[in-house]
């Protein structure tokens, strides 16, 4: 494509929400949503190679259905997950730092020895969770 000499109506999105083709599984509203290896998605859980996209706007069924057979709803932004124990607690001196999913609403300091895939961007922590961005 050549480019243009004159002015365009060019698409947009606000870049907060997207839907996708659902894995065939349970998808549940509030959790954290990524995409696996086939592009679908599904919670997050302990495991490498998942994307994060942000949390689930909805809820999807879709474990007696067809992966990809169906969209389900994302939304990109800051939000509230519990936070790890232990040694991979996030604390206040992690804020900017990369976060690790452990599973559907819960986040780590640590990649667990390269277990875990990213959730986001640290960007607060209080007594009820770590505020992540994604």
């Amino acid at each position: 494509m050549t480019a243009t000499t004159e002015g365009r109506n060019t698409k947009r999105r606000d870049g907060k929400q997207f839907s996708f083709p659902a894995a065939a599984s349970l998808c549940l509203a509030g959790t954290i949503a990524v995409l696996n290896s086939s592009g679908n998605a599904e919670m997050g859980t302990t495991a490498t190679g998942k994307v994060a996209v942000g949390v689930f706007d909805e809820t999807v069924d879709n474990t007696a259905g067809v992966a990809g057979g169906v969209q389900v709803a994302t939304r990109r932004g800051c939000f509230q997950f519990a936070n790890s124990a232990s040694t991979d607690a996030i604390a206040n001196t992690d804020i900017g730092t990369t976060c690790y999913i452990v599973d559907n609403q819960t986040v780590a300091k640590t990649s667990g020895t390269n277990t875990r895939s990213v959730a986001g961007v640290v960007r607060a922590v209080d007594s009820a969770g770590v505020w992540v961005e994604f």
